[in-house]
């Protein structure tokens, strides 16, 4: 691990890559505090004709960077390539995608590393944020981008929650939905685990309550030791015993402990450790049914058509929450379900089955 490594964001005066930025204003969150100028990073593909835009939404550590290789200023190579691009399954050749860097996030997105009215990196004064903040700052970078009414949102994990508070906040904007391993609220072992890795993060000595920005080093062993916690949970049980089992390498560490190890590695050169509390708590945050009536009531208000998919072996978001979403959303048919041994990372790895899916939504 670089021992000079501070945070793994992207900052002023790196490499653009083909991000674009939106200046969308003050953003007045749930907490009543006002987010000031806020900027969201964002990437597009294809060419809008005024009905063809589709808004992908990335998941917790995703970014804007859906489709393309790796280059200078993206890191890894486009987390949905597989789907996203000329003739796949959400084909830019006919349809105008969106996907933007969620608020709070790091990859050129108004977050934790950006700097705040006094020129400074927020840091540990960055406000807390709902999923409803993050939609709230999306829905203004539409009428940015000139777009009414989404042909579809389409959104993974974290990424669906956000589809989800589109589609029953902002009806009228969204013709098609498409959920995939996500649930109308956070369960009570979903909000564990991820406190459990904001805990960790804020246990290391170099995060300083999130001012470490200015420090010789940040938060990297925390931020490593969040990743390699949630992995355990994005895998499943079967992928992981058949993969490694008990398997010893030849310097003592078990094949499993090493792949972890690796996983973490990756997260800190590409992402920020507040980001990661940010985002996490953000998470927690979510429940449709908040101030709604419940979440059957705030399933109600949905109009658009739907496909809800869930993958058989994911442990983090089990069958029964996507269950839920199928039986309440009126405009969805019966629950998809996705045969994967990769548990939740199913919705990333099965790309044939997803982009099926995909195909059948998009028409």
């Amino acid at each position: 691990m670089d021992s000079s490594l501070v945070t793994g964001a992207w900052r002023e005066g790196d490499p653009l890559g083909a991000r674009k930025f939106a200046d969308i204003g003050d953003i007045t969150l749930d907490s009543g505090a006002t987010l000031p100028d806020v900027r969201l990073a964002y990437e597009t593909w294809g060419r809008f004709d005024g009905a063809n835009a589709v808004l992908v939404l990335h998941a917790l550590t995703g970014d804007s960077h859906v489709a393309g290789r790796a280059r200078a200023g993206h890191p890894t190579a486009g987390w949905w390539d597989a789907l996203v691009g000329p003739g796949k399954a959400i084909d830019t050749d006919r349809l105008y995608v969106v996907a933007a860097n969620i608020l709070g996030g790091c990859q050129g997105s108004t977050g934790p590393a950006s700097r705040d009215p006094d020129g400074l990196p927020w840091g540990g004064s960055f406000p807390a944020l709902t999923v409803r903040d993050q939609v709230r700052a999306e829905v203004a970078l539409a009428d940015v981008l000139g777009i009414d009414r989404w042909r579809a949102v389409v959104g993974g994990s974290a990424g669906g929650m956000r589809a989800l508070e589109w589609a029953i906040e902002r009806p009228e904007r969204v013709e098609r939905l498409f959920l995939l391993a996500t649930s109308a609220a956070a369960s009570a072992e979903q909000v564990a685990l991820s406190a459990t890795q904001i805990d960790a993060i804020r246990a290391d000595p170099a995060y300083f309550d999130g001012d470490y920005y200015d420090g010789p080093q940040g938060p990297l062993q925390g931020l490593d030791l969040a990743r390699r916690i949630a992995h355990i949970s994005y895998r499943s049980e079967y992928e992981l015993a058949e993969r490694f089992g008990r398997t010893v390498q030849d310097d003592g560490r078990f094949a499993v402990e090493s792949y972890l190890q690796h996983h973490g590695a990756k997260l800190v050169r590409r992402f920020d450790a507040n980001s990661y509390v940010v985002l996490s708590a953000a998470m927690n945050s979510h429940d449709v049914g908040r101030d709604r009536g419940g979440i059957a009531a705030a399933l109600s208000r949905i109009t658009a058509r739907t496909i809800v998919a869930g993958i058989d072996s994911d442990r983090l978001y089990p069958l029964h929450q996507q269950q839920e979403l199928a039986d309440g959303i009126p405009g969805s048919g019966s629950l998809e379900v996705v045969k994967s041994d990769h548990g939740h990372d199913g919705f990333l790895v099965e790309s044939e089955q997803v982009g099926e899916l995909a195909r059948q939504l998009l028409g």
